[in-house]
């Protein structure tokens, strides 16, 4: 059987802390969005086969349907809270048969060890490659549409949610996982690169005017990225607040 890859993006508009954030702008100017951010991440990768929103239902995120039409996107519509199920959906919707996992306000990759991931995820059978330990918003995950339908049978309520990998996490003896390693200089608890609060999109502003220089790219550097908020001692007050939540949730 041949394997193929899809990136199915997770998208809704409500939030009870930061509305809209997949379409909040890192350049006003430029009209440029976390997502357009995400989407151009993923088409300059190289092994993803293909991209499909998985829009949440209801009138507040309609305005994710128009973004799809707009740039050429293919999208399927489901439950609001069953993310897990969206994104089966998803898969099923273009025939793949691994998930590219992001999410959906986390516009700064770690790119480097995706194309190596992938051949190590396909050639040694893994129903899931982690990339975990990593700067909140930089990771991903890489799960075989088995093991998803897999946990959303089995699973309970809290597992057909956003957190679509936990019913893998807590049962490692019936699925087989590779946990990539992260570079020690990535490995930053203070630090975090995914918006859910208004800081985080100061941060990510500062970060795109300054070390993308303003520009549409896809070809920065995590590890420039870091050494720019590290000597912005303001910036790394604005998300300091927050970062002790969202790392001890982050795989829960």
């Amino acid at each position: 059987m041949t394997r193929n890859l899809a990136a199915i993006i997770a998208c809704r508009n409500n939030g009870s802390r930061l509305f809209g954030k997949p379409l909040q702008n890192l350049s006003i100017s430029k009209k440029w969005n976390i997502l357009d951010q995400i989407i151009l991440n993923i088409r300059n990768l190289g092994v993803i086969d293909e991209i499909v929103l998985a829009i949440a239902s209801g009138d507040s995120n309609k305005s994710f349907i128009e973004y799809a039409r707009k740039n050429k996107l293919k999208y399927i519509i489901g439950d609001e809270i069953d993310v897990l199920k969206r994104l089966i959906d998803g898969l099923n919707f273009i025939g793949a048969t691994d998930l590219f996992r992001i999410t959906s306000e986390s516009p700064f990759l770690y790119f480097e060890p995706i194309t190596k991931a992938w051949e190590k995820h396909i050639n040694f059978n893994y129903d899931a490659t982690f990339q975990d330990n990593i700067i909140d918003g930089c990771g991903f995950e890489i799960i075989t549409k088995e093991a998803l339908n897999i946990s959303w049978k089995k699973g309970k309520v809290k597992h057909r949610s956003e957190l679509c990998s936990l019913f893998i996490r807590e049962n490692p003896n019936i699925f087989k996982v590779l946990k990539l390693n992260c570079p020690k200089e990535l490995i930053r608890k203070d630090l975090r690169l995914t918006v859910d609060y208004p800081e985080d999109l100061i941060v990510c502003r500062a970060v795109f005017n300054k070390v993308l220089n303003g520009e549409i790219k896809s070809d920065y550097s995590i590890y420039d990225i870091v050494k720019f908020i590290d000597k912005n001692q303001q910036l790394k007050d604005l998300i300091s607040p927050y970062c002790d939540d969202g790392y001890s949730t982050m795989y829960l």
